[in-house]
């Protein structure tokens, strides 16, 4: 399979149309995208991600009205939450409509629902005419994609089509915030961060996600995020340094490191980790140190993907 690289949305869009696959920008990271309703062309992901199935994804809206076609129930909660953010890096969780095939939704009775805040992910999906259901557009386990060649680099042959845009504004993947019940709860942090969601539902809490149940969100069970090297997580550096190393944080470290990432700020550092990770799968770095930052805010998310990349609890 030979994949088609375009700037223009209407011809993403056609490919959706009719069947197959294509990975598009949004502001968090880029997504791969195929019809919601298509259950054939919802495993061509699994296939060209090497996903589990046990993993549901969620389904991107080009307008609010798309939500109908996709949740048996908005509820209250989740309408209170649609006004105050969409567009926006939230997906909610709601009970789903009969006609989504199961397959999206990894045999669940729910469905991640977000309208997506980027014009060209915007334009694509209103050209598809459908809500389309989009994880991560990278092999699975690996750091999510925030640049088309990122994409590219992972999926190039294996998916039809490669909707060139900007690198992501944001970096990490959306929040995802259940709706199904009287409380909300957020099972996986991003951008719009647990004290932005408590303004609008002042009951709204993190969930923690027991071994024995079945995740509603994407990126709950599986090794997520994570380069070829050791991923290390410090809050200082009185340890020796090996050979073949590299650091990111927010502050300069005094030892020598064979790359060296200093980010302005926590959203900085957000922004740019999935990259920093690829940029040393292709030097061949093998131990990443990632500073520690406090759990709060956008900090919250940063720290849990670092966490589930270092494969630490």
């Amino acid at each position: 399979m030979k994949t088609i690289l375009t700037t223009l949305p209407e011809e993403a869009a056609q490919i959706i149309k009719n069947g197959g696959t294509v990975a598009f920008p949004t502001e968090t990271v880029y997504g791969l995208g195929a019809n919601v309703f298509d259950a054939k062309a919802i495993a061509k992901i699994f296939q060209a991600k090497q996903r589990p199935n046990d993993n549901p994804l969620i389904a991107h809206v080009g307008s609010l009205e798309q939500i109908k076609l996709l949740a048996a129930e908005i509820t209250p909660i989740a309408q209170k939450f649609i006004e105050a953010f969409f567009p926006a890096p939230l997906t909610l969780v709601l009970p789903k409509a009969k006609k989504v095939p199961l397959t999206a939704t990894a045999n669940l009775p729910t469905i991640g629902v977000r309208m997506p805040e980027n014009d060209l992910a915007l334009k694509f999906l209103k050209s598809c005419g459908m809500p389309v259901v989009a994880p991560s557009a990278n092999l699975s386990g690996k750091p999510s994609p925030t640049t088309w060649q990122a994409v590219f680099e992972d999926l190039s042959g294996r998916i039809d089509c490669i909707l060139q845009g900007e690198p992501t504004e944001i970096g990490l993947e959306s929040t995802v915030l259940d709706c199904t019940s009287e409380i909300p709860l957020v099972l996986r942090s991003g951008a719009i961060t647990l004290e932005q969601l408590q303004k609008v539902e002042p009951k709204t809490r993190l969930y923690k996600l027991s071994e024995m149940e079945t995740p509603k969100s994407p990126g709950l069970k599986h090794r997520h995020y994570s380069p070829r090297a050791e991923v290390i997580l410090i809050s200082n550096f009185k340890f020796q340094i090996p050979d073949s190393s590299a650091f990111i944080g927010l502050n300069e470290p005094r030892e020598k490191f064979d790359l060296i990432k200093v980010c302005k700020s926590i959203e900085d550092y957000a922004h740019s980790v999935f990259a920093f990770f690829r940029e040393c799968d292709r030097e061949n770095i093998k131990t990443i140190y990632c500073e520690t930052v406090e759990e709060k805010g956008i900090g919250l998310a940063l720290m849990d993907r670092l966490k589930r990349a270092s494969q630490t609890s």
